[in-house]
């Protein structure tokens, strides 16, 4: 029968139709998620719905992974009814417990005055107000929103899944759980309610143009982006730029003691952000501390890629970043060798480049620091959520079109890390009680984000977060060298940071194992960033501890030290930088300086 019978008989011939895409498929491959989605008429309008939506861009949670997360667990949970039932009759439980307790507490107030009462410990900075907890009603609602929470996230670790898709799911569900609070609904959160009044409703004309401000921009304001700009209250430690090639700029800071160390210092600080992060102000700038030890400072300031830069590779950064910066610093000083600092991914730079050195009997390094840096890849926490292999295909389709990955893309990974301090309080703040963003230097900073080129960040991310080959020596060579860690045998002083979500503590702490030589690992307290910027005079404290074979062991044996870990480092880096002697020039006869710190690639948007 031809195609012509076939319409007289029956109408066109249909194509065949396109296998079936299950919930396991998705479950295996994001990639299927997609095809799921389109298979399916409701999640298709809804993905549409969400696409046309310009809070999209605003509020950067991925909800076709939400609905992935949330239909997994409601599938798995229907494919054992016994033990999804055990589970929705303990969570009964619980909420009538917390029910009963909260009119409990109510009635007792009411019969016998109200009574002073500590919020919870551990208390949810997002349930702050004081009617979450004195007002039974919405003392109610808070609770039933966090046991419900609580058990749906428990639910997804109980799966059993392999390691990694569980991590998915257990974020992705985070995410609902999180944009689920009812601290995000005006009609019940207190505060905004309490606000309106107060103001007569102008909290909400206020909070409404917050809205079509954001919405006009495509993005969320974190904060008052008017409040700062470097070189006018940021980055203000006097210096000069000495060198400028294609890829950075070398700041030389201009000493403030008769005498400085023979040795100078180079600091490689992260490509994916601004380097004045470690010169934010006058308090709390480590360039300015160590400049007042009398250390010979000086910078790299990365250069903010645009499409044109898209070939450059991740040699390239060696090369320009690390050994052209190196050897100026060493002809401006009059050195043979320098120490070097590379923070986050600049030390993940430093690692390799001092292994390519190290095979190659360069001994320019005297010593290294590692400021929060990953060698090892394996364990990178919820990191690891975006960085799998149909994540980072998708990074590369991006950066192809466009030639670098844009920092709204970087910033949209780094804030859902922490969605509520960084999302959704903002959106309460902004929307819900009407006001401006804070003028915040470090929120400042951290929305000063860089572009990635697209050569250099896609080498990156293959051989790093999806294959983690530099743990495997000679597994990644760079301009022809292969990479040995284990080749790095100069002192190494290396930080981790006990509450980082970027780089876990345990992770950083891999580089004693790796590395050839002598390695002294500190533990500060806090984050990524507030666990670095902890000058002396601060509430902070910190460990260090004896060498050991893992880092349970090392943390059950490490000893707490209050203060700031500067101190530590400072003396542990002036015994390997020389006797003083007095300060060399602001740049040379071959370096000669070209404008004031903190330069023009820093100003680059």
């Amino acid at each position: 029968m031809n195609d012509n019978e076939a319409g007289r008989r029956g109408g066109a011939m249909q194509p065949p139709a396109a296998p079936a895409i299950s919930w396991s498929d998705c479950l295996a491959d994001p990639r299927h998620l997609a095809e799921g989605i389109a298979a399916n008429p409701v999640l298709r309008n809804l993905d549409r719905m969400w696409n046309a939506n310009p809070l999209r861009d605003v509020i950067p949670v991925d909800w076709a992974e939400v609905a992935w997360a949330l239909r997994t667990v409601g599938l798995r949970r229907a494919q054992y009814p016994g033990r999804a039932f055990t589970a929705a009759l303990a969570l009964q439980a619980d909420l009538m417990r917390a029910a009963a307790e909260t009119w409990t507490g109510a009635m007792r107030r009411l019969w016998l005055g109200p009574e002073a009462e500590a919020p919870p410990a551990g208390s949810d900075k997002r349930f702050a107000a004081a009617a979450w907890q004195a007002n039974p009603a919405y003392r109610m609602l808070r609770d039933a929103y966090l046991l419900a929470s609580d058990w749906l996230v428990n639910e997804a670790e109980a799966e059993d899944l392999d390691p990694r898709m569980k991590q998915r799911l257990v974020f992705h569900l985070r995410q609902f759980t999180d944009a689920m609070s009812p601290a995000l609904l005006f009609a019940s959160n207190p505060a905004a309610i309490q606000r309106a009044i107060e103001t007569g409703g102008a909290s909400l004309v206020d909070g409404t143009r917050n809205l079509m401000e954001d919405l006009a921009a495509g993005r969320l304001s974190m904060v008052d982006e008017t409040a700062f700009a470097p070189g006018r209250n940021l980055a203000l430690t006097p210096g000069k730029v000495v060198l400028r090639n294609a890829l950075c700029e070398l700041i030389q800071y201009a000493p403030t003691t008769p005498q400085v160390h023979a040795v100078p210092l180079l600091i490689l600080p992260p490509w994916i952000n601004k380097y004045y992060i470690l010169d934010l102000q006058p308090k709390n700038s480590l360039v300015r501390h160590l400049v007042a030890q009398g250390f010979t400072v000086f910078v790299v300031s990365w250069k903010n890629p645009d499409e044109s830069m898209e070939e450059l590779g991740f040699e390239d950064y060696m090369r320009l970043g690390v050994l052209e910066t190196s050897d100026a610093v060493r002809e401006i000083a009059g050195s043979k060798t320098l120490n070097v600092m590379g923070y986050c991914i600049g030390g993940t730079l430093l690692a390799m480049v001092l292994a390519v050195l190290a095979a190659r009997g360069d001994a320019r390094f005297g010593s290294a620091t590692f400021m929060v840096s990953l060698q090892d890849f394996s364990r990178v926490g919820d990191t690891a959520v975006f960085m799998g292999e149909p994540e980072v295909e998708l990074i590369e389709q991006q950066m192809m079109a466009r030639g670098y990955l844009d920092a709204r893309e970087m910033s949209n990974m780094f804030n859902l890390l922490r969605a509520n301090d960084l999302i959704w309080s903002n959106v309460v703040n902004n929307y819900l009680l009407g006001q401006r963003p804070a003028a915040f230097d470090l929120l400042y900073w951290n929305a000063d984000g860089t572009r990635m080129t697209r050569a250099a960040h896609s080498w990156y991310l293959r051989n790093t977060y999806v294959e983690n080959r530099l743990v495997r020596p000679g597994d990644v060579v760079l301009d022809g060298t292969p990479v040995d860690l284990g080749r790095i045998r100069i002192p190494i002083y290396a930080v981790g940071a006990e509450r980082d979500h970027i780089v876990p503590w345990d992770a950083a702490w891999r580089i004693t194992q790796l590395a050839g030589g002598d390695v002294r690992y500190i533990l500060a307290n806090s984050g990524h960033i507030a666990g670095i910027i902890n000058p002396p005079g601060g509430k902070g404290y910190w460990f260090t501890g004896p060498p050991a074979p893992d880092p349970a062991t090392w943390r059950k044996a490490a000893q707490r030290n209050d203060g700031s870990w500067w101190t530590d480092w400072v003396a542990w880096l002036a015994e390997r930088s020389g006797t003083k002697a007095k300060p060399p020039a602001l740049g040379s006869r071959r370096h000669k300086p070209l404008e004031d710190a903190p330069g023009r690639y820093v100003l680059e948007k």
